[in-house]
């Protein structure tokens, strides 16, 4: 399958992957190929190879994989060290990137993907963004490739309903289930990061 004329993603020849760029300065979203027949599906998660031919030359570290409950919300986190290679392994969740970096060109804006586990599709965020993500089904395993390893002293949150970001997430606020610790970051702004 070939994108249509003037389309945003790119097919990358021999590797198979359709690549979009987001309307976030460097953030991506990829279409992993997946073969399928009568027993189900085998597809490759991620090659060094075909990721640094997208233009991610991160070398990730560490995985991370969360299990969640229907309107679950985790998030938003960042680290200014770290870019992360997410995607659902099952169920579905709406993705979020809010560009808090200085000197970027989309900061103070964010941008949100459904991801679906049947769509095999990931989403690449940038060092220093923030990140969350929403639980839509029953259950949702969500994983995370991250460039460095995490380290409490490094990560910063911000609330998941910043008023300045203005999110506009699918989940009314009285039906958002979140950790305690997400209940109680900061807004981007008193926390420096906007404003």
């Amino acid at each position: 399958m070939r994108p249509a004329e003037g389309s945003p993603w790119r097919l990358l020849n021999g590797l198979g992957m359709h690549v979009e760029e987001l309307p976030l300065a460097g953030a991506m979203l990829l279409s992993v190929p997946a073969f399928a027949d009568a027993r189900g599906y085998f597809k490759e998660a991620y090659s060094s190879a075909r990721y640094r031919a997208a233009g991610i030359p991160d070398d990730f570290v560490q995985d991370n994989v969360s299990f969640s409950r229907r309107n679950v919300v985790r998030g938003l986190h960042g680290d200014d060290r770290m870019s992360k290679l997410v995607g659902v392994l099952s169920g579905e969740a709406y993705d979020v990137i809010a560009d808090v970096r200085p000197g970027s060109p989309t900061r103070g804006r964010w941008h949100g993907v459904m991801l679906r586990a049947g769509e095999h599709r990931q989403i690449y965020v940038p060092a220093g963004c923030l990140h969350g993500f929403l639980a839509l089904s029953d259950e949702v395993i969500f994983l995370y490739k991250q460039s460095a390893l995490y380290d409490p002293a490094t990560e910063f949150g911000v609330r998941w309903d910043d008023p300045d970001l203005a999110i506009a997430w699918p989940v009314a606020a009285s039906g958002a289930i979140l950790s305690a610790k997400d209940a109680a970051n900061p807004t981007a702004r008193a926390r420096g990061l906007l404003g």
